[in-house]
């Protein structure tokens, strides 16, 4: 990986919606895979003209929650396999840079709801996904993450394809950062705990994203002192969204939340600066977060 850090894609579905692509619950994002590929190839090259050096394939709805089981049991492998030839198609028609692929490895069972979680289809769906996307990433980014055991079951599914494995998760943002001891996971789980799995799964990079800048840095600060602690060389990135809090046990894509008004690109900016002096050289944008804050990270903020 490059010293001087890399920039993320940002969110994939206000993105698709934004340039009139079929979207819908509950399909959400998926649904322009099935409908309408060409329109996910449309923002995978948005994002690269924009300056990400990573984008991520389009399968995080790719799951029987958001497609129901017997599409996910008929197409599931033939959308992982099409989100992951989307991706590598736009990545590999760059001709100023090279652009890394992440094959998104979502939480199956829906966002922000670690109560849900079953390790036995867990590992089946994740299967599928991984199956159909490993002949065209360059390495597994297992996101939104709200538990340990949904991270393990990420890093179950992916450890003999060989390729890297980015942890990223998902933290509590309902409490001032001021008003907890120390960062969490929606699990109640502590940042600390997912980044002693990181290290010991082997994981390239550890990330936080789909929680509000706010709580980033707290994040950043726990993570990094855990590694230093064990002696281990892991990136640490930072891709948050644009939503107010949603710990209150709400699913994150469940209805099409309002984004805030004071997270435009320059506003996004200065988060990103904050979290770069704080030690992440991995920065891009989840929900809310497109191609023109990208573009400003690319430009202006690329300081890192």
């Amino acid at each position: 990986m490059t010293k001087h850090g890399l920039i993320l894609d940002g969110g994939t579905g206000r993105e698709l919606e934004r340039i009139g692509a079929p979207f819908r619950q509950p399909e959400w994002s998926a649904l322009a895979l099935m409908e309408a590929p060409d329109t996910v190839r449309t923002v995978h090259d948005n994002y690269i003209a924009a300056g990400a050096d990573v984008i991520t394939t389009n399968s995080y709805a790719v799951v029987p929650f958001h497609i129901g089981d017997a599409r996910f049991e008929a197409d599931g492998a033939m959308l992982a396999a099409r989100a992951g030839r989307l991706a590598r198609d736009a990545a590999d028609a760059s001709r100023d840079r090279k652009i890394l692929v992440a094959g998104s490895l979502p939480p199956v069972f829906g966002s922000y709801q670690p109560d849900l979680f079953n390790p036995a289809l867990a590992g089946r769906y994740l299967d599928v996904l991984v199956e159909g996307m490993a002949p065209s990433v360059d390495l597994w980014l297992a996101e939104t993450q709200s538990s340990l055991a949904e991270a393990r079951a990420a890093h179950q599914a992916t450890k003999e394809t060989g390729k890297p494995l980015w942890l990223s998760f998902t933290l509590r943002d309902d409490l001032p950062v001021s008003q907890m001891p120390e960062p969490l996971l929606r699990s109640n789980e502590t940042v600390k705990a997912a980044a002693e799995l990181a290290a010991s799964v082997g994981a390239e990079a550890m990330l936080f994203n789909c929680s509000m800048p706010e709580v980033m840095e707290a994040a950043i600060a726990a993570a990094r002192s855990t590694f230093e602690g064990l002696g281990v060389d892991i990136q640490v990135g930072v891709y948050a969204n644009a939503f107010p809090s949603q710990q209150d046990d709400a699913e994150a894509n469940a209805t099409l939340t309002e984004v805030r008004e004071d997270l435009g690109p320059a506003a996004y900016g200065e988060w990103a600066k904050r979290w770069a002096a704080s030690g992440a050289s991995i920065i891009g944008g989840c929900c809310g977060i497109g191609a023109d804050h990208i573009h400003r990270l690319s430009t202006d903020y690329r300081c890192f």
